[in-house]
């Protein structure tokens, strides 16, 4: 498997959308290494109302929050918002300054596991997402979080078991996200079948996305299945805004291995052209193309 590089769909790791006027809608979407990585804070934009008749007994509004409550929540957000742009000191410091004002906020030491992980600081990053975890013990987000930082530290069974506690939630809602996660987890760690269930379910629940279908076809071609990656890659790549370096220079190895150098030229020449300046493509140029 080769090294991945930035495109239109990986984003590296701390840029991303954040989206909403409150914390409950920010999402920050990053892309790590060589896989996905989609990261959130607890109650993503996107999840659908509650369908339940009456209101749960703790549910609070805005006039039940305190003074605390709100400085702490607008904190975050800036924090969130910081964290989209990469800048990560400014970043961790507002989200300091809302543990000040609210210390026991889960969503704050969900954000700063996030931060230290972006620092290259694993226990930091991995004590905060703990500590979140001991406030709120069924938050799923954060499981998902912790999860992906697991994976990354290579502790494979854990980020498994984590993977599956957040899927189990019955309030969590995010179920694409964290099955995308969870296969690209497994394709690092070797486990090509189990990953090819997880991102197959993950594409069932919404094929028109483009990384599901990247990385279930990456899948398949590591496993030999050539015909069947080709299918769903070609499906990503008939819309031109969702080519990326990668999912080119899989094109361009699976025309290779099924013996097509009419497609392996016409797929280099575009990887060429589109982003010359991609490891990719010096790839192509070596003829690196079994690697």
């Amino acid at each position: 498997m080769t090294p991945s590089t930035q495109g239109r769909w990986e984003l590296p790791w701390g840029a991303g959308l954040v989206r909403g006027p409150a914390l409950r809608g920010a999402q920050v979407w990053a892309f790590f290494g060589m896989g996905v990585l989609v990261l959130g804070l607890t109650g993503c934009a996107g999840v659908p109302s509650s369908t339940t008749s009456a209101p749960l007994p703790d549910l609070k509004t805005a006039s039940d929050q305190t003074e605390a409550d709100r400085r702490a929540r607008v904190r975050l957000e800036l924090a969130a918002a910081y964290f989209a742009e990469g800048r990560t000191a400014i970043a961790l410091d507002e989200v300091k300054q809302a543990l000040v004002a609210k210390p026991d906020l889960p969503e704050a030491f969900n954000l700063r596991g996030l931060i230290y992980g972006a620092l290259n600081e694993p226990r930091l990053a991995e004590d905060s997402f703990q500590r979140a975890l001991r406030i709120a013990p069924r938050d799923g987000a954060v499981m998902h979080n912790y999860a992906w930082f697991l994976c990354q530290v290579r502790r494979y069974d854990e980020a498994e078991t984590l993977f599956g506690k957040a899927l189990a939630e019955p309030q969590y809602r995010d179920t694409l996200r964290t099955l995308l996660a969870r296969g690209v987890c497994l394709v690092r760690a070797e486990r090509l079948v189990p990953a090819q269930e997880v991102l197959s379910r993950a594409y069932e629940l919404d094929p028109g996305n483009p990384l599901t279908g990247y990385h279930l076809s990456e899948v398949l071609f590591l496993r030999g299945e050539y015909e069947r990656a080709d299918f769903y890659l070609q499906r990503v790549l008939a819309q031109p805004q969702s080519a990326s370096p990668r999912s080119l220079w899989l094109a361009v190895r699976l025309a290779h291995r099924r013996g097509d150098e009419t497609e392996v030229r016409r797929w280099g020449q575009r990887l060429r052209e589109r982003f010359p300046q991609a490891p990719e493509a010096l790839w192509f140029e070596q003829g690196r193309l079994d690697e």
